[in-house]
């Protein structure tokens, strides 16, 4: 008994003083009393609960929040900017590589440059017509430079400036220039790859100015400045038809007035393909196309919204799979072979169409909508090639017709539940033939101002400057006449019209 009591006095000694006094050894008698402290007033005993009562929110607090949001929505629109304009790579690779190397200088100069053009023009008149107050049309506040009132982030009522139509984002006004900015860049650069091979550099410079200095901010301003196609009820999320339909209509004016390519038809319309010089180009452009379009679809969002960018992220390549997918057997159907060019197109297609109706669609929907596309672009090319027009790399199959399609899409796949209080539903959702008829009237509307007015700057181009490049140049290339300067140097052509 003796050693079973030390061992127990030895335990409540490595334990700890509370535990020897809680546990006394046996025999001891009745432990030691030890005296309580006072009891400390009642008001000092008492604790409260944090759960009772809501946390008082101080003006430093919901400040501090609000800047964080802010913060939080500048860094994912800026990052999704950024992924917009790498997209220029995936159009230069893509249009060189599906272009002869004797032109491979001029195509990779004009895509450089259409967004140097694009910079300055949006920046001098492009941002203020498209974004500003004014008329339905066009606005009319602020106009150069950015130079208008503007107290951005504030948002609704709060907002006080003349760009209201764009006062539903809370980032800072240059957050909201450079991520517009990248977008009137793309639309810029779809006409480069459908005038390919046959267009002076200097009147394509020129064009580039007018298109994103005029033809796209006006479109623009209907559809995302409040304009009257806004005020009609048309939705275009992330731009099927404000970039890209715009983009296809100049690229299709462009190559009406230039005509096609030597050597492209006969004169009984047979079709010679003339083979791009890189298809792994080609390839690897498409692949920085759809990587840039996660910047492209969720970053219209403008806002960091966890609820949102992942679901449209998912429906944009959900679409451009889906439509890769059908093109590829689409023109194994038709054309007896799985063209890779006709799968490359494929996938952009699925990607412009999905562009419009990504925030508003289920992802079951963008599925259906991107066989739609992938189905329609073979289709399109196809059918240009029988009617002469020359599209060298297939801008106006992918851009105009499945921007078309994709604005389309939205009156007939649109749900309410994913973007409550916009557009409603669509016409396979119960929601009637409203929806559908204001994205009619837009297509409509937009085709014909900007094929019009593309056409008209086209001709007054053709007619002082002129805008295509000579016979003899064509055939030797417009990498020496434009630029005196060849791709490749070690390769030796086996023809000069190859």
């Amino acid at each position: 008994m003796a050693i079973l009591a030390a061992l127990i006095s030895g335990a409540g000694w490595l334990l700890g003083p509370s535990f020897a006094q809680e546990a006394p050894a046996p025999g001891a008698g009745e432990p030691p009393k030890v005296e309580a402290p006072a009891a400390a007033p009642a008001a000092e005993v008492k604790k409260e609960d944090p759960g009772a009562a809501p946390a008082q929110f101080t003006q430093g607090l919901l400040d501090q929040i609000g800047g964080a949001k802010v913060a939080a929505d500048t860094m994912w629109t800026l990052i999704a900017g950024m992924l917009v304009f790498f997209m220029n790579l995936g159009f230069a690779s893509v249009e060189s590589g599906l272009c002869r190397a004797k032109n491979a200088v001029t195509i990779l100069a004009k895509n450089f440059v259409v967004f140097a053009a694009s910079s300055i023009a949006f920046l001098v008149l492009g941002w203020g017509l498209m974004f500003s107050d004014g008329n339905p049309f066009f606005g009319t506040q602020g106009l150069w430079f950015v130079g208008g009132a503007d107290n951005s982030p504030a948002m609704g009522d709060a907002y006080k400036g003349v760009y209201s139509s764009i006062n539903w984002t809370g980032v800072p006004l240059w957050t909201k220039f450079f991520f517009q900015l990248v977008f009137a860049g793309t639309a810029a650069t779809i006409v480069s790859g459908a005038v390919a091979e046959r267009i002076k550099f200097g009147s394509f410079y020129i064009f580039s100015f007018l298109m994103v200095g005029i033809i796209y901010p006006i479109v623009g301003h209907w559809i995302w400045g409040g304009g009257w196609l806004a005020k009609f009820g048309m939705f275009d999320f992330a731009g099927s038809t404000v970039v890209h339909s715009v983009g296809g209509w100049a690229a299709l004016a462009g190559a009406i007035a230039l005509g096609p390519r030597l050597g492209k038809f006969s004169r009984d319309g047979t079709v010679h393909p003339i083979p791009g010089h890189s298809i792994s180009l080609a390839t690897l452009g498409v692949f920085v196309l759809w990587f840039g379009w996660f910047g492209f679809n969720p970053g219209s969002t403008m806002a960091a919204d966890a609820g949102a960018i992942g679901r449209i992220a998912v429906a944009t390549n959900t679409a451009a799979a889906a439509a890769a997918i059908a093109a590829s057997i689409t023109a194994w159907l038709l054309l007896g072979k799985p063209d890779l060019t006709m799968i490359l197109n494929g996938a952009l297609a699925g990607l412009v169409a999905i562009t419009a109706p990504c925030a508003f669609v289920s992802i079951s929907s963008s599925l259906i909508i991107g066989l739609i596309a992938g189905v329609l672009v073979v289709l399109s090319v196809l059918f240009f090639d029988k009617i002469k027009v020359d599209d060298p790399v297939g801008a106006i199959s992918v851009h105009l017709v499945c921007g078309v399609f994709g604005t389309f899409a939205v009156g007939l796949f649109a749900q309410a539940e994913f973007t409550p209080n916009t557009t409603g539903n669509g016409l396979f959702f119960g929601g009637g033939m409203g929806l559908l008829l204001a994205q009619l009237a837009g297509i409509v509307g937009v085709g014909i101002f900007v094929f019009v007015i593309s056409m008209i700057f086209w001709q007054i181009i053709k007619g002082t400057l002129g805008i295509r490049v000579s016979a003899e140049e064509e055939m030797e290339g417009l990498d020496i006449g434009e630029h005196g300067n060849v791709a490749y140097p070690d390769f030796v052509s086996r023809s000069s019209i190859t």
